[in-house]
């Protein structure tokens, strides 16, 4: 390994522990622009190819703005907490029938939706769901969290990384759901049931006498609306094979100026509370895998596949999973599969070896914080509540979640 390789893979290594630790409580954009920086002012990565990584991402910033602009509305509007008036009422004061209606919840929103908006649309509403009931908020949380990856290969849309992985190969929504929906299946049900048992403690404890449901305001209502046109809007999109970022936009924005009319308020609240710090951070992202490129990283990967995928097709696939799986913990998994996207395309990689490192790309992230954007957005969203989540306990919990999901995903991937 040269010099220049050795530098880059150590700069990505720090940031990647930056955004971890967060030394200071400095927030994590600031350890992705600085790890950025370094390549650059390092001369480790030319000043063409950063600026052409940052445009890369310009589909995901749009599709971004519009999920934070609609969280946010949704949460001034009250809806968040209407909805978990009535999570609470239908959980009929046990914890367990709450955690499925959590997890099943979070299952809809993230095929339908994406996996970020499930971190940034649905966990405040847990969050508020808990409250209500008078229960520690971190298991129906952590259910999001997890769930957030675990569901996000139903559909090409669960996961803007579907669509950085495939790029133009892209597959139909047929092909796609006969070659997803088994390990699909797998990732959620052994995702479901580990988790299950890592709370089953405070899941025996009875929940709070449910409070009566307030009626949703007219602007709440306009919230919900706009969520639902989201939902329909971003599957048109993806059958129709177009970019999901400005339909998202558009959506945010709309429901935006129509709840302020509404309710007679000045945008400017809903602006201001937008976690407007996501976008650095993945831009300082995109720039390091560029890095990593710059390097030979995709070179790597594309001979690596084309050595062994005609030999051992099921293996090689198997194999090029789990690696991406644990490679997204280093380098966040949207970012990663900018990289494995190209690699694969170099190599000419058939279907079942890209399958298996998407697979791995978005199932992967649920070992730590760092894996995804979507995680990385929950735990924004959870600090913005109040809660906290060590770097530690989330890999602690992910440990015993990720390894059995992902290989047992990837078993029912090549063996049918």
């Amino acid at each position: 390994m040269t010099a220049v390789a050795l530098a880059t893979f150590a700069i990505v290594v720090a940031t990647v522990l930056g955004v971890l630790v967060r030394p200071f409580r400095l927030p994590e954009y600031v350890f992705a622009l600085a790890g950025a920086c370094a390549l650059l002012v390092g001369g480790l990565l030319p000043p063409a190819a950063a600026w052409i990584a940052v445009a890369k991402g310009f589909d995901v910033y749009l599709f971004l703005i519009g999920m934070m602009l609609l969280a946010e509305v949704a949460r001034q509007e009250g809806l968040f907490d209407w909805i978990a008036d009535h999570a609470a009422h239908a959980a009929r004061g046990s914890a367990r029938r709450l955690f499925v209606l959590v997890f099943g919840v979070g299952i809809l929103v993230t095929v339908f939706l994406s996996n970020d908006a499930t971190a940034v649309v649905l966990t405040p509403a847990v969050y508020a769901v808990a409250r209500r009931a008078g229960v520690a908020p971190l298991p129906y949380l952590f259910a999001c969290a997890f769930i957030a990856n675990a569901a996000s290969f139903v559909l090409p849309i669960s996961n803007p990384a579907n669509l950085v992985v495939y790029g133009e190969r892209l597959p139909a929504l047929a092909p796609w759901i006969r070659t997803f929906a088994l390990p699909s299946f797998v990732a959620i049900a052994t995702t479901y049931a580990i988790l299950r048992w890592t709370q089953r403690a405070e899941l025996r404890k009875p929940l709070a006498p449910a409070p009566a449901v307030e009626p949703l305001s007219t602007a709440g209502r306009a919230a919900g609306v706009a969520l639902l046109i989201a939902a329909v809007v971003l599957v048109g999109a993806s059958a129709l094979g177009r970019d999901l970022g400005l339909p998202t936009l558009v959506c945010g924005v709309l429901a935006l100026v129509a709840a302020s009319i509404i309710a007679a308020r000045s945008p400017a609240p809903a602006l201001k509370h937008v976690a407007w710090g996501v976008l650095p951070l993945v831009a300082g992202l995109f720039i390091l895998v560029s890095g990593l490129e710059h390097v030979g990283g995709v070179r790597f990967i594309a001979d690596w596949l084309s050595k062994h995928d005609g030999a051992a097709p099921a293996q090689t696939a198997f194999v090029a999973g789990l690696v991406a799986g644990f490679g997204a913990n280093v380098v966040n998994n949207l970012p990663l599969g900018l990289l494995v996207g190209a690699a694969g395309a170099a190599a000419a990689a058939p279907d079942k070896a890209m399958a298996g490192l998407l697979i791995g790309v978005d199932l992967g992230p649920n070992l730590s914080v760092t894996g995804s954007l979507a995680t990385l957005l929950w735990l924004i969203a959870i600090r913005r509540e109040g809660a906290q989540v060590g770097a530690l306990r989330f890999l602690v919990l992910g440990a015993l979640v990720m390894p059995p999901a992902l290989l047992l995903s990837l078993a029912a991937l090549v063996l049918v």
